[in-house]
């Protein structure tokens, strides 16, 4: 569904339907129950999405890289304001939270290296497993018996974990100029990766996921592979949070983050146009809530790096302009506005969304629905098309971006 995800919604504007998993969802809350009860609950469902916590611990190795990939997470490079001090000594003593700048729900906790003298014997007990949903075991050279007898205690109480190979652009490079004739990138990347695990299991760790990257290339490598492995194991809304939050550095990170937003779009279209409704001036028939509606459309501009504080960002470290950046996108710079948001659904208000309408209010499952048919058609074809606008701009900028880097 990802790599499909960014024409679903450019699609949606010739034939609009309903994914068969939104189908199924819609018959699993619309079942026996008056519109307000399941409204309520769908409300604090969407909540619930929007503000679930998730912590995640980096360990590792002193020299690793692991404040820098603290920050990279956080999409912030190691010079940016709120990123986790780096250096070549260790740094972090104690626990560190550092939360997600766009969301404070998403905290990514800066752990002390494993080496760390005053914490040897103690260092689980300084790290209660129980308070993250998940850790990264870093090493910049090869993993040793310390990482291990790390992973074997956090495995023996039920938490996921992923061992990270940092900086391997570093053996390429070294190993591009040492053999430059027979140099292979692929054969040096197995080598590495085979050498990881084959040592990992001999200390004892139960199928142990190796991942390697690159903190200041964290497009390469098997960053696409680490997002998709890790969101496979989270639980649905703690796999949304992470999703959205990752950092904008690849075409097939920028379809994951695309899709779960795609997945959620009934669920805000619903509640939109049954709980605190009003008339949407000069859009025939339609009601809804137009705040809701704006938080949302900000929400995928925030997701997409869209907003005015990540454009400047992103000039910045490109070396171009504010301007240049902006040139890249179509959709509307200026913050989400009640007006524009008025504009896009008198936009959608036209035959496709009427002939959606009745054709949702003729399912029995939806026939709750019935009474506000074509305000939740008319919100969902909105919603979908401004998705697909935002995915479009989004790689505009990782294309301008990776031009300017060139």
């Amino acid at each position: 569904m990802a790599a499909q995800s960014l024409g679903t919604a450019q699609e949606s504007r010739k034939s609009l339907t309903l994914t068969p998993e939104e189908m199924a969802a819609f018959g699993e809350v619309f079942r026996g129950e008056s519109l307000a009860v399941i409204s309520a609950k769908l409300r604090s469902t969407l909540h619930s999405l929007e503000n679930v916590r998730l912590d995640i611990a980096i360990t590792g190795s002193v020299s690793s890289g692991k404040s820098t990939f603290v920050n990279a997470l956080r999409g912030l490079g190691d010079e940016d304001q709120g990123s986790a001090k780096t250096g070549l000594a260790e740094t972090t003593l104690d626990p560190t939270p550092y939360p997600h700048p766009k969301y404070p729900n998403i905290i990514i906790w800066d752990l002390p290296s494993i080496e760390t003298p005053l914490l040897q014997d103690e260092y689980l007990e300084s790290i209660p497993p129980s308070r993250y949903d998940f850790f990264i075991i870093l090493a910049s050279e090869r993993f040793t018996t310390s990482h291990a007898q790390l992973a074997c205690a956090i495995q023996a109480k039920k938490k996921h974990f992923y061992f990270v190979r940092s900086k391997v652009d570093v053996d390429i490079a070294a190993s591009r100029q040492r053999r430059p004739s027979t140099f292979s990138e692929e054969g040096v990347l197995l080598e590495i990766r085979e050498n990881c695990r084959i040592y990992l299991q001999a200390e004892g760790v139960v199928k142990p996921k190796v991942f390697l990257l690159s903190t200041f290339e964290l497009a390469k490598y098997d960053f696409p592979l680490f997002a998709e492995t890790i969101s496979q194991d989270l639980d649905s809304h703690k796999r949304h949070a992470f999703l959205v939050a990752l950092p904008n550095v690849s075409q097939p990170i920028l379809e994951k983050k695309a899709a779960s937003m795609l997945q959620h779009v009934w669920l805000v279209a619903t509640v939109a146009c049954t709980l605190n409704i009003q008339i949407v001036p000069g859009v025939t028939e339609v009601a809804c809530d137009i705040g809701l509606l704006m938080n949302t459309m900000a929400t995928y501009r925030r997701s997409f790096g869209l907003e005015s504080a990540s454009l400047y960002r992103l000039a910045q470290r490109t070396g171009g302009s504010l301007q240049a950046m902006q040139s890249g996108v179509c959709s509307p710079l200026c913050e989400v506005s009640k007006s524009q948001v008025i504009d896009l659904l008198g936009r959608a208000n036209k035959g496709t969304a009427i002939t959606f309408a009745q054709e949702l209010a003729s399912l029995p499952v939806l026939g709750v629905l019935a009474s506000c048919s074509l305000s939740f058609a008319t919100v969902y074809q909105m919603l979908r098309a401004y998705l697909d606008r935002a995915a479009k701009d989004a790689q505009n900028m990782l294309k301008l971006a990776f031009r300017k880097s060139q």
